[in-house]
């Protein structure tokens, strides 16, 4: 793709954001066709030089990342974007900042609680210059603005999100130990998302009334939201969730089983699906057997039925348990990055997206927009952008004369 077709190529998105879960959201945007204008301060936003990175990078050390126009962790959340530099800490350059909101329909943040208002760019100041104007932004525990925290002036980052929230409790081995993050940063990518659901709305809600707003996302509001059924449980019956482990807290066979290779997910909760998975096996004698009789008497039973299951399965591969299961019961591989990489699923979908780097490098690839749409394709349409690679471009097309 060369230009912004997706359905929301009719919005301008400024986007000041940072490392993981703003630049995500605004990402999702950008996919979605946004004209997003990422506004970076003259080093950069950090996230720039962490890795992996290509050859034309490979001596460039950690300590010393000058040089670097981005890894794969920025492009991975950075595309489709325009950069523009501006220094917040010049007169000039905070002016820039406000004629680009005059004209744009929502500007996105996640600094630290009250860092915008003091450089004196903050919500109230740009909506007295644009009342129509979108402001979301991301924090830890939220802005006062929408309700008070105890914790609203720390700082967090993902890993705190996950552990407040719970989220690292129910996550892990089932046994007695601390807690386990998720292997992807949930705690970012999560509330990210829900900016980006944020953004979307209340621009609707202004278009339709004139009005623009002020919203925020706190991290950890956002997980809480996420482990909904932590709370449920609690809720209904001041059940606390133990480490899930590898299976449903309520389900069997709802989970992961071993092969001989790896592991597979099998989810046989419903009676149909459980009979099948027996015949499969060449086990009919468990369709009858009261241990199984339903998913909640095999999920009081689960050393039994898990042992059963198990002992069929890490007998195959996984392709072999798979092409055996496939399109009769829900079940997967559970893949490594090669594995979805020679997925044909992941190719028919276009969930890979390749493009070119800028240098002498190699094509490179990141992951896809999983938004699909038949009549505005949204996707890929611009590799992630080098610092500042588009003031100047930015400037002309809003009028707006910079000083030498």
């Amino acid at each position: 793709m060369s230009e912004r077709t997706g359905p929301l190529r009719d919005i301008t998105v400024i986007d000041c954001t940072m490392a993981l879960a703003g630049p995500f959201g605004a990402a999702v945007l950008a996919d979605l066709g946004a004209n997003v204008i990422k506004v970076e301060p003259p080093h950069g936003d950090g996230s720039r030089p962490g890795p992996p990175l290509p050859p034309d990078y490979a001596n460039v050390s950690a300590e010393e990342p000058a040089g670097v126009d981005y890894g794969g962790y920025f492009a991975s959340i950075n595309r489709n974007k325009r950069s523009i530099v501006l220094d917040f800490k010049k007169d000039q350059d905070k002016e820039i900042f406000l004629s680009l909101c005059e004209k744009a329909d929502a500007v996105v943040e996640n600094m630290r609680v009250g860092v915008m208002d003091r450089l004196g760019i903050g919500y109230d100041v740009i909506k007295e210059r644009n009342p129509k104007i979108v402001y979301g932004c991301i924090r830890g525990f939220g802005d006062p603005r929408t309700y008070e925290s105890p914790y609203a002036e720390w700082p967090a980052y993902d890993i705190v999100a996950q552990s407040m929230s719970g989220h690292a409790h129910i996550t892990g081995p089932d046994d007695d130990s601390a807690g386990y993050p998720s292997g992807v940063s949930v705690g970012d990518i999560y509330p990210g998302t829900l900016m980006a659901l944020g953004v979307v709305s209340a621009i609707h809600h202004a278009k339709a009334t004139g009005e623009g707003q002020f919203f925020d996302v706190a991290m950890y509001d956002a997980m809480l939201s996420f482990c909904e059924t932590i709370v449920c449980n609690y809720g209904y019956e001041e059940t606390e969730l133990g480490a899930r482990g590898q299976h449903h807290p309520n389900l069997m066979p709802f989970g992961i089983f071993p092969t001989n290779d790896g592991g597979v997910a099998l989810a046989c909760p419903g009676a149909k699906h459980w009979a099948l998975l027996c015949q499969t096996m060449g086990r009919e004698d468990l369709i009858t057997d009261e241990r199984c009789k339903n998913t909640f008497v095999r999920r009081k039973n689960q050393v039994f039925v898990e042992a059963q299951i198990s002992a069929w399965t890490s007998s195959f591969s996984k392709k072999e348990v798979i092409d055996a299961l496939g399109g009769k019961v829900p079940c997967g591989p559970v893949n490594t990055a090669k594995d979805i990489f020679e997925d044909p699923h992941v190719a028919a979908r276009k969930m890979i997206t390749r493009f070119q780097l800028p240098g002498d490098n190699p094509e490179v690839a990141i992951v896809g927009t999983p938004l699909k749409f038949t009549q505005s394709e949204a996707g890929f349409y611009r590799r992630p952008p080098k610092l500042g690679e588009h003031t100047e471009e930015v400037l002309q097309e809003f009028a707006i004369k910079q000083e030498s």
